[in-house]
């Protein structure tokens, strides 16, 4: 029925809040230290950052389990992180570097881990994908379920409605989450969508809206959902209200479609971070010192990320054909001319 809802009170424990908390300044530090990489010529090309984002990756993997999917676009180092890559391996994929969890051959937006699709680069391509994967658990009957994120921008596709229609008429196990962010590239979700329910566009199937910049508001929603799928109701859509600081990309210095004002107000009134801090600490669930000793302990760990990032080799070019085809090809990399050396190792 729709009286059906996440619960009005979350409860939270010591060791969860301090375990958000550094998964969210890990992602913040992780991002700004991308930034400065990027300002530095040493990350190069698609970079997308998703700072003031984190309540959502966060609170999202704390409703759901380690095996189940998620599969999101191409502001994904977030979920990298989140579904277990290390920062090391992130930021060294970033500079296209052998030690990056991609082999330096991803980059940005193409980072996977075991149950993590992706970064992917396409608008709204890894929705219906992840409705697919929905599928697989389903056919396999592991009481498992799939995340599909999208953002506000890739929202008007197409695809996504195919995809709502299938995975209904199927009742796949699929969490259909719109990361709405307020802005698609530079354009302002209210000059983009007749209509800015997110929530709402998934017509048949239910749907729910969410503070994103809360990490418990997501959580609760996230654990509905999960409970929703798994007891074979079929998908359900969630909308997430949050805020990138950074621009759509690096490219973007992102103050030309809104005011430098509109992002410190969010900043100061509703930034995931401190607003997690401050709830633990007027509940004397942690102290001043503890969060600074994280803090210590957060830089340390990605500035040394950062150092391997910046020293370690690039991939040969002998590896540039690898890992193209599933298993070792009967033949050489078509297309390539008959003395070329480069072969196909997988």
């Amino acid at each position: 029925s729709s009286s059906e809802g996440p619960p009005e009170k979350a409860e939270l424990t010591r060791d969860q809040g301090l375990q958000y908390y550094r998964t969210m300044q890990t992602i913040r530090r992780m991002e700004l230290k991308a930034d400065q990489l990027y300002k530095q010529k040493i990350i190069r090309g698609f970079c997308h950052l998703y700072d003031g984002q984190e309540a959502c990756a966060a609170g999202i993997e704390a409703g759901i389990n380690p095996t189940d999917h998620l599969i999101t676009a191409y502001r994904a180092h977030g979920y990298t992180y989140t579904r277990g890559v290390s920062v090391k391996e992130i930021l060294a994929e970033l500079t296209g570097r052998k030690g990056g969890v991609a082999k330096g051959k991803g980059g940005s937006m193409h980072m996977y881990a075991p149950c993590f699709y992706g970064g992917n680069g396409i608008v709204g391509a890894q929705v219906p994908l992840g409705a697919g994967i929905a599928l697989a658990c389903q056919y396999q009957g592991n009481n498992q379920l799939c995340v599909s994120l999208y953002g506000d921008g890739a929202a008007n596709q197409g695809q996504l409605f195919e995809a709502y229609n299938m995975a209904a008429l199927w009742k796949l196990p699929c969490i259909f989450i719109c990361e709405n962010n307020k802005y698609g590239m530079g354009t302002s979700v209210e000059r983009a969508a007749a209509s800015t329910d997110y929530y709402k566009r998934g017509d048949y199937i239910p749907g729910l809206r969410v503070d994103g910049m809360d990490v418990l508001c997501v959580r609760e929603a996230t654990k509905f959902a999960a409970d929703h799928c798994r007891s074979g109701k079929g998908p359900i859509v969630m909308e997430l209200q949050t805020y990138r600081y950074h621009g759509h990309s690096m490219s973007d210095p992102g103050v030309s479609y809104r005011t430098r004002e509109e992002i410190q107000e969010v900043r100061s009134k509703s930034d995931p971070i401190s607003m997690l801090k401050e709830r633990m600490l007027s509940h004397n669930m942690a102290s001043v010192e503890e969060f600074k000793e994280m803090d210590v302990e957060i830089r340390k760990e990605v500035e040394e990320a950062a150092q391997f990032a910046t020293s370690d080799p690039e991939p040969p070019l002998d590896d540039l054909c690898n890992h193209i085809f599933y298993n070792n090809p009967p033949l050489e990399v078509r297309g390539t001319h008959p003395w070329a050396k480069l072969k196909s190792l997988s």
